[in-house]
């Protein structure tokens, strides 16, 4: 069992599965992987932070890049066969010193949320995510707990050409799991041969739902163990997490309506209210946090024809 590197210049931004492995490894190996960030290094470090090479012209907006999730690999497992389970183990996941969280048009609310924005993540404690503007003034009163995940892990899928990173699909990808933290085993059904796995957009924090359309997006090393399950096939992938993330209390807001996306807006909407009026945020500032640690959860499928949608803020990302 071999401990392998790949460097984050071992990229590519989009599936397919004639592309050729940069790296092919045992059942059994373990595989450390350098990963940029969603919006492939082309926001500038913040002058607080030390930070890799980036781009040095402020103004490109991390939503513009439409090239697909920079990802890493990728990497062929050696006797891996269509209908086998790929078994990925989370050794580690260690953050950059700094992240970023944007509003696009993408988010839950799109152009209904008409501004747009960015704010800078302090990841340097290795523990909390304190916002900060470029050059290090405060943008808002709250503390994110860091919890980093990979928001893609696939394989090849079986379809031939290029396809886009930005859905998920049944061979894993863009997944935004956040439940699939250090301790998880992520299992994926192997569509090709040698299954060719890559992984990338790790987060440092992520609200479920991503509803701004971004976590805390950060470069960062993870390191992970792959292993093969010969004739078990899955329709989709599965995993396993040491414990549903537990958040304390919480504050929560409501969506009503016969349209599962249409009562998520309205939750959403709710808790941007509720941070404005009870907390003072600015909006664009309440919208960025929901997405960082909001919790978006189904709580109601089966009193017709409404369903119910709730919002969970963790109260303690909330400066006191």
């Amino acid at each position: 069992m071999s401990i392998h590197h790949l460097q984050h210049e071992a990229l590519h931004r989009a599936w397919n599965r004639d592309l050729p492995p940069v790296l092919t490894v045992d059942p059994g190996d373990t595989v450390v992987f350098s990963t940029i960030d969603a919006a492939d290094g082309k926001i500038p470090a913040p002058t607080w932070a030390a930070g890799p090479p980036n781009s040095s012209a402020w103004g490109v907006h991390p939503l513009e890049v439409e090239s697909g999730h920079p990802i890493c690999g990728p990497v062929a497992i050696r006797g891996a066969e269509p209908g086998d389970t790929l078994v990925v183990e989370v050794l580690e996941i260690v953050p950059n010193s700094w992240g970023w969280t944007a509003i696009g048009d993408h988010g839950v609310l799109g152009t209904e949320f008409a501004e747009r924005a960015l704010v800078y993540w302090d990841l340097r404690s290795g523990e909390v995510a304190v916002p900060w503007a470029p050059e290090g003034e405060p943008v808002m009163a709250a503390r994110v707990p860091m919890l980093p995940f990979c928001g893609v892990m696939g394989v090849a899928p079986a379809e031939p050409g290029e396809q886009s990173t930005i859905p998920p699909r049944t061979v894993g990808g863009n997944m935004d799991v956040r439940f699939l933290t250090t301790g998880s085993t992520l299992l994926l059904p192997v569509a090709v041969e040698q299954a060719l796995f890559s992984v990338g957009d790790v987060h440092a924090a992520q609200g479920d739902g991503e509803v701004s359309g971004t976590g805390i997006e950060c470069h960062a090393t993870v390191t992970l163990r792959f292993d093969l399950r010969r004739g078990r096939q899955l329709a989709q992938p599965e995993f396993y997490t040491p414990r549903r993330i537990i958040q304390g209390p919480c504050y929560g807001t409501s969506g009503v309506s016969p349209d599962l996306m249409e009562a998520t807006r309205q939750a959403v909407w709710q808790m941007i209210a509720y941070l404005t009026t009870e907390h003072g945020f600015r909006a664009t500032d309440a919208y960025l946090l929901c997405s960082a640690a909001v919790d978006l959860t189904v709580s109601e499928v089966v009193d017709g024809p409404n369903w119910i949608v709730s919002a969970l803020l963790p109260l303690r990302v909330l400066s006191t």
